[in-house]
């Protein structure tokens, strides 16, 4: 059995190095595996595709659509390096196994600072970076006729390309817990989720906030309703929104949402009940208002100061998107401003009840470690910021730890549970997917039409 030559990764890659360790995986097999670009970032940064296998099915793993999420670059090293060793996964499942490598490799270089750790919540937050919600390349706010980001539409032209039978986005959760979210039911993926996450000691997350309103496929499994289109609000607080994991639906193919957390949350699985849910509500929804506003106040006093900071609007649009959610999202939580015309909550167990606050305090964290850089970058801090902004972040990232009980999941555990759950959702996936379409790279025979799948 062939084994990889190159060393285990202890940390997250970066940018440049998910590309020297695909190349070097390509070298040491050449026959099986191979590295294309086959798109260009928005700073021409390429996007890399590396394929592993020769088989008729077409599977597509998409790393880095987030960019402070950097566990899929090097989950998809280890599912190259697993296919590689594992025939059954490429001629036994007439499979190819099609990794892209980063979706958005502009962000993921702008996080780049904190991976080498030490990994730590402040070291994390002080230096986080996710673009504005318009400029997320999963997103297709306007449909996939009108996308501009050349990310997106790399991926578009690859999913009609290779029409896959089996799509995987991977992401990370920064504290909380581990769960799936499929566009199309998987049976027996919420006992594989179930085993990994226990042998590997992560914590499953029973009510994300992501799947508040979504049908629940069994424990910490979650199906993505068909998407419309709203608002801005809306879109970001429930996903209402047209995606790249819906565009490749009409090949028949399914699409499985992966996220793995960084810091784990014991109490995210916790299937008991609260005395009073309504007062726990009451608190999440009434501090993330509170802390709302502290950061409003903030942004207003150094906005003024950084019109010539460097790269000062990417770093104020996720501050506008957040600051302008936070307020909705503790309206729609707090049980004293619910009404008969408002959206009911599902049950509110101990799990969910966690989940929406750490989803509270996140919102919070993210906007202060942006406004954090944001005066950094300017150069000067004449309304005196910077330290109450380290202030509030120690004290919120404290509440994590102590608080929540949030604790540091190491990276190759990250990996690990990841990469078992995509092959679980792998061959789930092809015992129910139609006759595959081989790839569209050139030498290879004309594709088959795949019948188109309806709801």
């Amino acid at each position: 059995m062939w084994r990889c030559a190159l060393p285990p990764l202890l940390r997250y890659p970066t940018v440049d190095e998910l590309g020297a360790r695909a190349a070097a995986l390509v070298a040491h097999r050449p026959k099986d595996a191979r590295l294309r670009r086959v798109g260009t970032s928005r700073a021409g940064t390429p996007l890399w595709l590396l394929s592993v296998g020769h088989g008729h099915r077409q599977a597509l793993v998409v790393a880095g659509p987030h960019a402070n999420e950097p566990v899929g670059g090097a989950t998809v090293l280890r599912l190259a390096e697993r296919v590689l060793a594992d025939p059954r996964l490429r001629e036994g499942a007439d499979a190819t196994w099609n990794l892209l490598l980063c979706l958005d490799p502009d962000g993921s270089r702008r996080n780049e600072a904190w991976l080498p750790g030490p990994y730590t919540l402040g070291r994390y937050f002080r230096n986080f970076f996710r673009p504005g919600f318009l400029e997320q390349p999963e997103w297709l706010p306007e449909g996939a006729d009108r996308v501009t980001l050349p990310e997106t539409r790399a991926l578009l032209d690859l999913q009609d390309e290779l029409r896959p039978f089996f799509q995987c986005s991977l992401h990370g959760v920064d504290v909380g817990g581990a769960f799936v979210e499929l566009t199309r039911e998987l049976p027996g993926l919420a006992q594989r989720v179930a085993h990994t996450a226990a042998r590997l000691g992560i914590p499953r997350e029973l009510g994300p906030y992501d799947t508040l309103y979504w049908p629940n496929l069994g424990p910490a499994v979650y199906r993505i309703p068909p998407p419309h289109r709203g608002d801005l609000a809306a879109a970001i607080t429930e996903a209402a929104v047209e995606s790249t994991w819906f565009h490749p639906h009409r090949h028949g193919t399914v699409t499985a949402v992966v996220e793995a957390p960084m810091w784990g949350v014991a109490a995210v699985e916790d299937a008991g009940r609260p005395a009073d849910a309504d007062a726990v509500l009451r608190s999440v929804s009434h501090t993330l208002r509170h802390d709302t506003r502290v950061l409003e106040d903030i942004l207003a006093r150094v906005r003024p100061g950084l019109g010539t900071a460097p790269d000062a609007a990417r770093l104020l649009a996720p501050v506008d998107d957040y600051l302008l959610v936070g307020p909705g999202l503790a309206d729609s939580w707090d049980p004293d401003l619910r009404d008969s015309g408002s959206r009911p909550l599902p049950s509110l167990g101990t799990a969910r009840l966690m989940s929406l606050r750490l989803s509270g305090r996140r919102v919070a964290l993210r906007t202060a470690g942006l406004l954090h850089q944001l005066v950094t970058a300017s150069g000067c801090d004449p309304r005196g910021a910077l330290p109450e902004l380290d202030r509030l972040i120690d004290a919120w990232c404290a509440d994590y730890r102590e608080g929540c009980g949030a604790r540091w999941v190491p990276v190759a555990r990250q990996v690990e549970y990841q990469a078992r759950v995509v092959i679980a959702a792998f061959e789930l996936a092809g015992r129910y997917a139609p006759v595959g379409s081989p790839s569209g790279e050139t030498g290879w025979s004309s594709p088959a039409v795949l019948p188109m799948h309806r709801e």
